[in-house]
């Protein structure tokens, strides 16, 4: 006689595969595949052909700067976006400001030009200006010697290491988010335990700002300023990162890691100005990278190091911003399933708040079909059980 449910027996390697391979984990596999896809895209189209665009650029010619900033505007692809500046002193104010990345000062009483640049805001950006100028110059028959008001330090190849450090501390953050949904879930079952999870990313963020700050500074020179600054900067960069990351883990779930590593890793590392300065970015990339972590970041770390500490509000903003949106979104959303599961309790029992009685399923399988008849006997005097037994449900 053939088993009534033997159809529903199966293999091992198929159970297996069967559990496995669910809608769930399917569209997890393809959110993988289109991260990585995007990672290509973002950064490959970032990085690939960088060029200035409309680079902020001081021009100072006693007597002849109108007609000065009009041959530079008229420049093929437009690559500088040339003002007139009073003098040297005002040119050298607004490059350590960050307002201009080079000004070029015009001697009218020789050939010889003079070109400032700024080698800690991106080397490749003043190697870029300087070749530029020299350029233009040749055509006029002059020449132009460079000076730098901000060099980059000689430990710090490229002016990388703000840079660098930025992704350090913003991959603590959301590796440390990541790591607390793991181990603990990635929705915190109510507000109380959102906050726990924030103050272990503040503890986090402390160490991890600290430690970077002393990396780069005392221990292996590779840039100026205050360790202080660095670690208040490294501690918000961290916090500001790992915050977001809890609030999107809080509204979507394990989905929100791979939405925190497409705002950080994928979006932000190419749009932070770190391997090519901003002016050198596409205009989509330009645009963003100020908004996100890294760029913000990277920006306040330089201008920590190399710029007197000047220009920092707006950067400190951006980054004081993901954070609180972090911390206000994390508790929002465990306040609102706290709040879900409390109410699909209160819906489980019945009209006078008594809990429903419990009514087992009769498991017998009785002549006809009835349930409520008994279960027939085998040899032995043991009921039989006709029924399917998944082994991974028993018990």
């Amino acid at each position: 006689m053939t088993h009534p449910h033997a159809h529903r027996r199966l293999s091992p390697f198929r159970e297996e595969v069967s559990d496995a391979v669910t809608p769930r984990a399917t569209l997890l596999v393809i959110g993988v595949v289109v991260l990585q896809l995007l990672f290509i895209a973002s950064y490959v189209g970032a990085l690939h052909k960088p060029r200035p665009r409309d680079v902020p650029f001081g021009v100072v010619a006693p007597q002849a700067a109108a007609r000065t900033v009009a041959r530079l505007e008229r420049l093929p692809g437009s690559p500088l976006d040339p003002r007139e500046v009073a003098g040297e002193a005002a040119a050298r104010r607004q490059i350590l400001h960050r307002d201009v990345d080079g000004a070029l000062l015009v001697d009218p009483a020789g050939t010889t030009d003079t070109l400032l640049v700024a080698s800690g805001g991106g080397t490749v950006l003043a190697t870029t200006l300087e070749n530029l100028l020299t350029a233009v110059e040749r055509t006029e028959r002059r020449t132009v010697r460079t000076v730098d008001v901000a060099p980059a330090s000689p430990g710090d190849f490229d002016g990388l290491s703000s840079f660098y450090l930025v992704v350090g501390w913003s991959v603590g953050g959301y590796l440390c988010a990541s790591i607390l949904a793991v181990s603990a879930g990635a929705r915190p079952a109510n507000p109380r335990r959102a906050a726990i999870r924030l103050g272990v990313m503040a503890l986090v963020a402390a160490v991890g700002g600290l430690g970077g700050a002393v990396i780069v500074g005392p221990v292996l020179g590779a840039l100026p300023g205050g360790v202080l600054q660095l670690w208040g900067l490294g501690a918000l960069v961290t916090f500001a990162v790992g915050a977001a990351t809890l609030a999107l883990q809080g509204i979507f779930g394990i989905v929100g890691i791979g939405l925190a590593i497409l705002l950080v890793v994928i979006a932000g590392n190419p749009s932070a100005g770190g391997a090519f300065p901003l002016p050198m970015l596409p205009p989509f990339w330009r645009a963003i990278g100020p908004a996100l972590p890294p760029g913000a970041g990277t920006w306040a770390a330089r201008s920590i190091a190399y710029f007197r500490s000047n220009a920092l509000t707006s950067s400190l903003l951006v980054l004081a911003a993901w954070a609180a949106a972090g911390v206000v979104l994390t508790l929002l959303a465990a306040a609102l399933r706290q709040k879900r599961q409390r109410r699909e309790r209160e819906g489980g029992q019945g009209e006078l708040g008594q809990e429903r009685p419990y009514e087992p399923e009769p498991t017998g399988d009785g002549a006809g079909g009835r349930p409520d008849e008994p279960a027939p006997r085998a040899a032995g005097g043991r009921p039989r059980n006709d029924t399917f037994t998944d082994p991974d449900r028993a018990g």
